[in-house]
């Protein structure tokens, strides 16, 4: 699926912790949730600073940065998910 996506983050909160310095900069790993329906304010995304999976594992609370809307998308969802036909099973007809 091909989408464009606008979004603002509130970068005064973003621990200098998850902040990892590499060869051609300083990055955040984020994760954007996408909801079906917009709010009250038009917004269907969310921005979260991204866990650990010790700090999943622990119920650390999740970080929101942000939110933001889809402005355009393809409107083409890809599959993810093997049929069991694919996969060497029996083909049950349905699509997952």
């Amino acid at each position: 699926m091909s989408a464009t996506i606008v979004a603002s983050i509130d970068v005064s909160k973003i621990p200098k912790e998850k902040l990892v310095k590499g060869q051609k900069g300083t990055y955040l790993d984020l994760v954007l949730f996408v909801k079906d329906e917009a709010n009250e304010y038009g917004k269907n995304i969310s921005v979260a600073v991204s866990q650990s999976k010790e700090e999943r594992a622990s119920g650390s609370e999740t970080l929101w940065l942000g939110s933001g809307k889809v402005l355009m998308t393809d409107g083409v969802i890809k599959e993810v998910q093997s049929s069991p036909a694919a996969v060497g099973g029996s083909d049950t007809g349905l699509p997952f």
